[in-house]
């Protein structure tokens, strides 16, 4: 197969000799393009490549290759060295980016040239003579040397110093720079960027490296533009802001160190493969090759010819991000939960099991005693995963238990990666083959119960603390063994279901939620569709039980179609009757005994969620959401409330608060945030409740719950922070605290089923509000940027949405009181 035309090739063994025949054709009919042959063994369908010495582009030419990971700055590093070449230079610039499909914690590829001469080429790089590879991890995983040339400049960011780095690198790694002869340098740019408070913000250091090394521009004037890209770029962040980035320029050529290299390899480990040896074939066949970056290698035969992928594959795809991991300290845990409940990735799970299982236990791997009389006699464990760990603290934010003996060290607390790696992998392998708890065991209602249910949408590619993903994770376990979720398009449909991988997963008998997908415009609608698809199978199972009565049993088909399904016991019991069904269908050979058996399972009640972001809710959509509340059918709708576009940019939306600054409202919103769930409110027969997780999380739970068993429509309105609002996402919990606090996020629930008893439908969940907007609202860039660039505006606007926060909690006030009024009143006269 020929990658950079549009020549195909299928051959079983087809030889370099051969490559070499069909590349001095290809260059004899388009001698200025740049071909490269790949080799695809038909069984296995690894590349094996091979790449002829043949390039266009002569020497004079700088081209640059950058593996960078989404959201460490590299792309917009690349993009800012574009334009100070490009603007302040003689010289010619162009750049290509390439990105996976991952969200803020994916693998980007910057691939830079800078000419003396118009720039021609339309393909990227695959012949650099400067490789930079901004995360250490990629050289275990990705081949970022294939594409560097002879004598290329190869800068990688690591942890390691000129001395010790040699001996952590891979053999093959070794072996490519000793062969191609490549200068080899080396800069600790995570140290400088947390020295300088830039956190994982490693671009500026990266950068100036690269412009050190490459000789594109003189070092003094390559620095002095650096640093007026850095004040065009963050100016409107504030003083603090830019100080840290020109601390970082000037302490990264102080860091920055050339390697020694050797003459031989000297390394005993291996590159690691891109998934796990035991996966099933396809994963290591088709998914594992794009997962190494190769998928354009892959033949069209290999993709299964229906277009359907197996779910549950996120699991093998190690990614290994972060610089740092939770540790968990089993003497200090209060055994609250919270880590696990809060983790965005379902990277930090939480188990009760028998004391016998730990037998076979690998050393190091840690377990207390279950406190409490549920699991008495239980042991448990916390466990990371520490390859599928982002590393974003959000779970050392959140431990409410502190180490009395050693300051600031809490039950489970941020160390290297690196120190822990290995003992937490077998520990973490270990951790997974322990039985699952018996659900109908329990507490469900709790935090910690919670906890014990096994996630089924697990180690999704949304960003390092996102604030979206644990609401998704929570219904997974609380109803995913029976839930159908139609998913619009966004955030949740990019983390949720893009190849390769998918998050969404199965447990152990092999149940889990059916995940779809479906356009702004209708998801809704589409959901609904599952709600009369799923009721009008199950009128059909119930007539073609009723009609099999006599030979089935009255009182059994009675137990099939009357039988509650609120619990998990009564689900347990449910499913046990149908299988007991299926056992005695498959004995009749009567026409509707088949038919019966082919929607026996819809007599198992299923769980139909819509969910959606703020766009699709309050915007794009809202005709449909709106149509399908009306509609008092049995769905349960979701919305991941961001207020803004967070999958497109940052755009503003209805859900968008006054004053905040975003694509579309570049001066600050002018108007405040429409009130959706008001709107739901008013029909009088919506479940609707206002959630956010990090600021009370038994309410969350508890709205959960209530939503699913109410036989109507219901609406969940959930607190997403983003990395859109400018905020440190490893704080996102504790901010949604603060969001409460100030108003601007009150916690209530509204159960249509009170009122038809004569009770108290509206509940306000959250106490009044005892800080100011203004307090709140500036802690988010996305407010604070507008007090800089404008002040006055920005009062203004801040004092209009101080009023809106005093005018809908005075309503929501007088709601709660009028229904309690209500209640009391209805009450007497009964």
């Amino acid at each position: 197969r020929v990658i950079g035309g549009r020549y195909g090739l299928s051959c079983k063994e087809f030889t370099p000799a051969m490559a070499a025949a069909v590349l001095d054709e290809l260059k004899s009919e388009q001698p200025k393009r740049h071909f490269t042959i790949g080799i695809v063994d038909d069984v296995t369908h690894t590349s094996l490549k091979w790449d002829p010495e043949f390039s266009t582009e002569p020497d004079d030419v700088t081209r640059a290759v950058f593996f960078g990971l989404g959201s460490d700055g590299t792309v917009g590093a690349s993009k800012n060295s574009v334009k100070i070449i490009g603007e302040n230079t003689d010289l010619y610039a162009q750049g290509y980016f390439v990105y996976d499909s991952k969200k803020a914690g994916g693998v980007t590829i910057s691939h830079v040239r800078f000419s003396p001469r118009p720039i021609k080429s339309s393909y990227l790089i695959t012949k650099a003579n400067f490789v930079g590879c901004h995360q250490f991890n990629f050289i275990d995983r990705l081949d970022v040397l294939s594409v560097a040339q002879p004598g290329a400049t190869f800068l990688l960011n690591s942890p390691y110093g000129p001395e010790e780095v040699w001996d952590k690198l891979p053999r093959e790694v070794q072996e490519e720079i000793i062969e191609k002869k490549l200068k080899f340098y080396v800069v600790d740019a995570y140290r400088i960027a947390r020295d300088v408070g830039l956190g994982v913000r490693i671009n500026t250091v990266m950068q100036t490296c690269f412009f050190a090394l490459s000789g594109v521009l003189p070092r003094e004037q390559a620095i002095a533009q650096i640093k007026d890209a850095i004040k065009k770029t963050f100016g409107r962040r504030g003083e603090s802001i830019l100080q840290k980035n020109f601390a970082a320029v000037d302490a990264a050529l102080d860091a920055l160190h050339e390697v020694q290299v050797p003459d031989q390899v000297t390394s005993d480990r291996r590159r690691l493969a891109p998934v796990p040896d035991d996966s099933p074939d396809f994963v290591k066949r088709v998914l594992g090759v794009i997962i190494a970056g190769k998928g354009d290698l892959l033949p069209v035969s290999a993709f299964p010819p229906d277009g359907t992928f197996p779910t549950g594959t996120a699991k093998y795809e190690k990614r290994s991000i972060a610089q740092t991991i939770p540790i968990w300290d089993p003497p200090v845990c209060t055994q609250c939960g919270l880590c696990a409940f809060v983790c965005p990735h379902a990277a930090i799970r939480m188990k009760a099991y028998d004391p016998a299982a730990l037998e076979k236990a690998p050393d190091g791997f840690k377990s207390v005693a279950w406190k409490g009389k549920d699991f008495a006699g239980c042991n448990m464990t916390i466990q990371v995963a520490p390859d599928d760990c982002t590393g974003c603290g959000v779970c050392v934010d959140v431990c409410p238990a502190k180490n009395k003996e050693v300051a600031k060290r809490k039950a489970i607390n941020m160390e290297p990666k690196l120190e822990h790696l290995d003992r937490e992998r077998a520990a973490f392998d270990f951790f997974l083959s322990l039985p699952e708890i018996d659900r109908t065991q329990v507490p469900i209602q709790t935090v910690k119960g919670s906890q014990l249910l096994e996630p089924l949408f697990e180690y999704s590619g949304a960003c390092a603390g996102c604030g979206e993903t644990p609401y998704v994770k929570l219904i997974s376990q609380l109803f995913g063994d029976r839930m159908l979720v139609a998913n619009a398009t966004g955030c949740s449909s990019i983390y949720g279901g893009n190849l390769p991988t998918t998050p969404w997963t199965t447990n152990r008998d092999g149940r889990g939620p059916t995940w779809n997908n479906s356009l702004f415009e209708d998801n809704a609608e589409f959901g609904f569709g599952f709600r009369l698809a799923l009721d009008q199978k199950r009128q059909f199972a119930v007539e073609l039980l009723k009609g099999l009565a006599p030979e089935l049993g009255d009182d059994f088909v009675s137990e099939l179609i009357s039988a509650s399904q609120e619990t998990e016991a009564e689900l347990a019991a449910q499913r046990e009757r149908v299988a007991a069904l299926k056992q005695k269908l498959a004995t009749m050979d009567s026409p509707a005994a088949k038919r019966l058996l082919t929607v026996a399972d819809a007599l198992v009640r299923r769980s139909v969620w819509i969910v959606g972001g703020d766009g699709w809710a309050y915007d794009i959509g809202f005709g449909g959401l709106d149509h399908v509340l009306a509609s008092g059918r049995d769905v349960n709708l979701l919305v991941l409330d961001t207020g803004v576009y967070s999958n497109t940019g940052g755009q503003a939306s209805k859900a968008t608060p006054r004053g905040a600054v975003a694509k579309f409202a570049t001066a600050g919103k002018p108007a405040r945030k429409k009130d959706l769930g008001m709107l739901a409110v008013s029909y009088g027969t919506v479940y609707v409740a206002q959630v956010a997780l990090g600021a009370n999380p038994v309410q969350t739970i508890k709205a959960f719950r209530e939503a699913e068993s109410y036989r109507g429509p219901s609406l969940i309105l959930a607190y997403s922070p983003c990395i859109a609002h400018g905020i440190d996402m490893e704080t996102s919990m504790s901010h949604q605290k603060e969001a409460v606090n100030s108003g601007f996020w009150p916690l209530y629930r509204y159960d249509p089923r009170l009122a038809h008893d004569g009770g108290h439908p509206f509940r306000l969940d959250s106490r009044k509000p005892t800080i100011s907007f203004r307090d709140f609202a500036l802690k988010e860039a996305r407010f604070a940027m507008l007090s800089r660039s404008s002040p006055d505006r920005a009062e203004a606007l801040f004092d209009l949405a101080q009023r809106d926060i005093n005018d809908q909690w005075h309503f929501y006030e007088q709601m709660a009181q009028i229904e309690r009024e209500v209640a009391q009143h209805n009450g007497k006269e009964a």
